[in-house]
């Protein structure tokens, strides 16, 4: 019976959501849109930085059907650049002997979204700055894995961010 009552309760549930006009936010189903994804400019001693901020874009984008990253220009009706500023890694605080317990990775960024056809800059963030913290352990290997996890982090949330942004402005194009 408790089974019944719940499925019930799901349906009805589900009914409400699908009649109320409900639209989820961060799905655009818009007319088809071709942005051409730049990789990143970047301007730290990190390797790859700029190519895993692409792959995460690209994974986002990715979830619109109508929505399509190309790596070349042409056909393209936006264009998304960025350049990665400087990445920074200063201590927040200290345990015995002075030693490092926590570290706050710091990510600039700036980036710009333009329309092609019109050259009309959509967005522009000349100015932008992510953080993560992490614990430092005595293991150089795990301090490693842990930065390298927190840039992760970092850049999951900014190809969010910046995938959102995009959604939202594009019904006004």
């Amino acid at each position: 019976m408790k089974t019944v009552l719940r499925n019930v309760t799901i349906m009805l549930f589900l009914i409400l959501v699908a009649s109320c006009g409900y639209k989820n936010p961060n799905i655009y189903n818009g007319p088809s849109k071709v942005i051409y994804a730049t990789e990143w400019k970047n301007r730290t001693s990190e390797l790859g930085l700029d190519a895993k901020i692409y792959r995460s874009l690209t994974n986002w984008f990715q979830k619109s059907g109508s929505l399509t990253t190309v790596r070349n220009k042409a056909g393209a009706d936006l264009i998304l650049a960025g350049e990665i500023v400087s990445i920074e890694l200063p201590s927040l605080s200290y345990g015995t002997n002075n030693i490092a317990t926590e570290v706050k990775v710091r990510l600039k960024v700036r980036y710009i979204l333009k329309e092609i056809a019109t050259n009309r800059i959509l967005l522009e963030v000349p100015t932008e700055i992510w953080t993560e913290e992490y614990l430092v352990t005595t293991s150089s290997s795990t301090n490693s894995d842990h930065e390298s996890d927190a840039l992760d982090e970092i850049i999951e949330d900014l190809s969010q961010k910046i995938y959102q942004r995009t959604v939202s402005l594009l019904p006004q194009i």
